[in-house]
């Protein structure tokens, strides 16, 4: 976005405890706060951290300073309790396009290929990923890259999330992190509207798919979703029957006739370790 502002803030800790729909996780881990993706139906638009700001979501994105040595104590520290597992990113995305010049993420994994925890999830919607395939690629099975795809029809991401890399960006970089043997999924979180011959498109690209919805994915059955207005982009499209508790079924159908049932996943059993 071209009127973007980023600030540089300088956090005390950096580790977040797992809680609700991520209580799989013991630690939630995000490098930025605010997301420059501006996805119409991000939960996180009605979440404290968006409604409390002064400014609009996606023209703001907070930099935070020192935040791998920020990690590599609080790690050590959480490693002598017990089990450490990381989802990173619950309310922006580790690789927008701040990341570019920033390099935070890749800061922070630098310092987890020091000190691994016991397994790290990288949640993302962007191409920039495959720039750390070599720090994936140390890390071994203590990752997953899980990528979010919500549908197969470039035309249909363009109404929902206009600033967001293109489909075919994302399928390409499925393509190299499966080349390079890491471990990735396809998200297919929140499902839009797609075609049948979507399974066919990823079937070659990974081995396990997470389906999710605004009802199951939301974190309050569907309230915060209904709350940000994005039913009236369905209904400006004539697809009010892809915004139903339901729909998923569609979806979750196609695949499980491409993919063996073991590897499709529904909501929250797909982001857990």
């Amino acid at each position: 976005m071209a009127n973007e502002s980023h600030t540089y803030t300088y956090p005390k800790t950096i580790l977040n405890k797992g809680t609700g729909y991520l209580s799989g996780f013991s630690h939630t881990l995000n490098p930025y706060a605010g997301c420059s993706f501006s996805c119409s139906y991000c939960y996180v638009r009605q979440m404290p951290i968006s409604l409390f700001r002064q400014e609009q979501w996606g023209t703001w994105v907070d930099i935070k300073q020192d935040a791998a040595k920020l990690l590599r104590k609080e790690l050590a520290l959480a490693k002598r309790k017990g089990a450490v597992t990381i989802f990173m990113s619950t309310s922006t995305d580790p690789y927008q396009p701040a990341e570019y010049k920033e390099r935070v993420t890749r800061s922070l994994l630098e310092a987890m290929v020091d000190e691994p925890p016991d397994f790290v999830l990288v949640q993302t919607r962007s191409p920039l990923v495959r720039r750390d395939i070599d720090l994936f690629a140390q890390l071994g099975d203590k990752v997953r890259i899980s990528m979010t795809v919500e549908t197969d029809l470039e035309h249909i991401r363009k109404q929902f999330t206009p600033e967001a890399p293109p489909i075919a960006a994302r399928l390409k970089t499925l393509q190299l992190l499966a080349d390079a043997g890491i471990p990735a999924q396809a998200t297919i979180a929140p499902l839009l509207p797609s075609s049948g011959r979507f399974p066919k498109l990823l079937k070659p690209l990974v081995n396990r798919v997470c389906i999710d919805d605004y009802f199951m994915g939301d974190g309050s059955g569907g309230k915060r979703t209904r709350k940000i207005g994005v039913e009236a982009i369905y209904k400006r499209l004539g697809l009010e029957d892809w915004y139903k508790p339901g729909a998923y079924r569609i979806v979750y159908d196609r695949f499980i006739e491409e993919f063996p049932e073991e590897q499709v996943y529904i909501s929250q059993k797909g982001f857990e370790p």
